[in-house]
C-alpha cells in the first residue's frame, strides 16, 4: 500500500489547509476552476502590462511633442534674430558706402575735428550765455603742414 503511486501523488490532506479549499463551502477546488482562475490572473497581468506600455508610449509622445514645440520656438527666435542682424548689417554697409565719399570725409573733418584747408581761416562763434567757457581753437594751417600724423600723435599722447 505504501508503494502505490496514487498514494504518493495525492495526499489525503493538502500541505496547506486553505490552499485548495474554497472559503464558502470548504470543499476542494476543481481542476477547471483552478485553470480558470490562473487564466484570469494571466489575462489580468497581460492587460495590466499592455496598459502600462500604452501609457508609457503616450507619455513619450507628449514629451516628444513638447520638445518639438520648444525647438520650433528656438528656431523662430533664431530666425528673428538673424533678420535683425541682417537689417543692421545692411544699415552699416550703407553707412560705410556713405563715408567712402571724399566730400563726406572732408565735411566730417571740418565739422567734428575743426580742420581747415591751408590758407583758410576758421571762425568760431561763442554763444553769449556761456562767456566763461573757453572754446577750443581750431587747428591752424601751420600744424596741417606737419601732416596728419602729428595730429594723431597729439590725440593719443598729448602735447
Amino acid at each position: 500500500m505504501q508503494n502505490n503511486p496514487e498514494h504518493r501523488r495525492k495526499p489525503l490532506r493538502p500541505a496547506r489547509a486553505n490552499a485548495n479549499v474554497t472559503a464558502a463551502i470548504g470543499m476542494e477546488e476543481t481542476i477547471g476552476r483552478r485553470k480558470a482562475r490562473s487564466h484570469f490572473l494571466f489575462t489580468r497581468t497581460v492587460l495590466g502590462l499592455t496598459a502600462l506600455v500604452c501609457l508609457a508610449l503616450l507619455l513619450a509622445t507628449f514629451v516628444q511633442a513638447w520638445s518639438n514645440s520648444a525647438l520650433l520656438q528656438k528656431v523662430q527666435d533664431a530666425q528673428s534674430d538673424l533678420q535683425q542682424k541682417q537689417s543692421q548689417h545692411s544699415q552699416l554697409q550703407t553707412g560705410t558706402e556713405h563715408y567712402k565719399d571724399p566730400q563726406v570725409i572732408e565735411s566730417e573733418a571740418r565739422q567734428r575735428l575743426g580742420y581747415v584747408r591751408p590758407g583758410e581761416k576758421a571762425v568760431i562763434i561763442v554763444p553769449a550765455e556761456a562767456p566763461q567757457t573757453a572754446a577750443k581753437s581750431p587747428v591752424s594751417a601751420d600744424q596741417h603742414k606737419q601732416g596728419y600724423w602729428a595730429d594723431w600723435w597729439q590725440l593719443f599722447f598729448g602735447h
